[in-house]
């Protein structure tokens, strides 16, 4: 929740008088539990207790990568709950459609066998570890396969240049979504941080525009 776009959402909200939200999942940032010991299912649990706990009505959920997919397992979850979703690279389904699809048949075996394997990271010297655990609890959590109903603005941002989740990932989801008011901004350029000022700015454009229908009753 230190990262840059959730510490600019917040002066975002700050700013305009409007009450923010920002946590960090289990294993993650500040809280407390072992990374590899999570999984889809437990993230998204962690985001409705904190819905539910510390906001009162509709919110708009904001998500980046990972968060994207967490944003709509908790749309799906609690609709009542969510005003708008803003989803930024988001990541549906990445464990079955990016991750077990990219394994060769060497690397499947070993995630069977010995309950992980270690990839290289572009954002760290230590190794990315994928547990099994993380690849099978996953599939009781993916969205893109069954009807996803999002009664209410739900707007996409997504870089041209993000090699981690490809413009045909905001497509697919686009395509698939039955919503009466879906967007999606391709961004030519942007990779998958989307944290640049110019990248924050249409962030915060995407944000007044939905408030503002939100406000209308649109």
């Amino acid at each position: 929740m230190t990262g840059t776009k959730a510490v600019w959402l917040e002066d975002w909200a700050r700013e305009r008088g409007r009450a923010f939200l920002r946590f960090d999942y289990r294993g993650h940032g500040a809280s407390s539990g072992g990374f590899l010991d999570g999984a889809i299912g437990d993230w998204a649990d962690d985001a409705a207790e904190a819905v539910t706990r510390l906001t009162e009505g509709p919110q708009i959920l904001v998500g980046s990568s990972m968060g994207g997919w967490i944003a709509l397992l908790l749309a799906r979850r609690m609709p009542g709950r969510v005003a708008a979703l803003v989803g930024i690279a988001a990541a549906p389904d990445f464990t079955e459609d990016s991750m077990w699809a990219g394994f060769d048949t060497e690397a499947r075996a070993a995630l069977l066998r010995d309950g992980r394997v270690e990839l290289p990271s572009d954002y760290s010297d230590e190794p990315y570890v994928i547990t099994r655990r993380l690849i099978e609890e996953g599939r009781n959590n993916l969205v893109l396969r069954d009807p996803l109903p999002l009664p209410f603005p739900v707007r996409l941002l997504q870089g041209t240049a993000d090699t981690d989740v490809p413009p045909e990932v905001a497509l697919r989801l686009l395509g698939h979504v039955d919503c009466p008011d879906a967007r999606l901004t391709l961004v030519k350029g942007a990779d998958h941080r989307f944290s640049g000022p110019r990248e924050l700015a249409i962030l915060g454009a995407t944000l007044d525009e939905v408030t503002g229908a939100i406000s209308q009753g649109l």
